[in-house]
């Protein structure tokens, strides 16, 4: 283990200091993983997701702390650290939800807390050039990628929405307003939430047919099409 320290770069940079558990080591890794998390954290918050700065700090911080005991104890087998990512990973479950539109909520930011777990383990660890990569290939997941996602999905040529009409009896007219647009239905699932609403609210699987579908192509284009129908109380396109 002490050749892995002696070999982090950083670690080098740091100093002796920086490589055994010590009071100025403690705190400087405490403080790493509450600083790391934080901006993790913030990300999350500014999106307005579930767990956010408080939850990402404490995830970081006992992970952290688990995997420097099991370092001063001297265990061959890390059962704290273990146990630290059990526990995360059962934490990180619990914040996935499903609203009432059939969406999955809070995927992205459960597999967050977990890797954020795991990067802090790597920090109470002592090995501060894999916990810095790991960070910076964490925020470019969370804040870079989901930009390329939103392009990569618009482009698709399968999607599904969430439709509410007005009456149930619309849902003929809009099948065929589907089909003339050159889309196919692949699937329809009434959504019982909605039911003493007064709408008829369903779950729409659609296929972009690419021979058919000359003028819209872009599932942006698709949605305001379709949302200009008189019949249509609400329609959005389903993560």
């Amino acid at each position: 283990m002490q050749n892995i320290f002696l070999n982090d770069p950083i670690a080098k940079i740091l100093g002796e200091w920086s490589i055994y558990i010590g009071w100025r080591s403690v705190l400087f890794r405490i403080f790493l993983s509450v600083l790391l998390a934080a901006v993790v954290g913030c990300e999350r918050s500014s999106k307005r997701h579930s767990a956010g700065l408080r939850t990402f700090i404490l995830i970081s911080l006992a992970s952290s702390v688990s995997s420097m005991i099991d370092i001063c104890f001297k265990n061959n087998i890390p059962v704290l650290s273990g146990a630290a990512i059990v526990s995360v990973a059962m934490i990180s479950g619990n914040s996935i939800l499903f609203s009432s539109k059939s969406q999955i909520k809070g995927l992205t930011t459960s597999a967050g807390l977990w890797a954020c777990g795991i990067v802090s383990l790597t920090i109470g660890a002592g090995l501060y050039t894999i916990t810095l990569i790991s960070f910076f290939a964490l925020i470019f997941c969370l804040s870079l990628l989901p930009i390329v996602e939103v392009i990569l999905k618009d482009r698709s040529n399968h999607f599904e929405i969430h439709l509410e009409l007005k009456s149930s009896s619309s849902l003929q007219d809009f099948v065929m307003t589907i089909r003339k647009l050159g889309l196919k239905i692949d699937d329809i699932e009434s959504n019982p939430a909605y039911l003493n609403s007064g709408l008829s609210v369903y779950s729409i699987s659609i296929t972009i047919n690419e021979r058919d579908a000359e003028k819209y192509k872009h599932h942006r284009d698709i949605i305001e099409a379709l949302r200009s129908l008189e019949y249509v109380h609400y329609i959005e396109e389903m993560n």
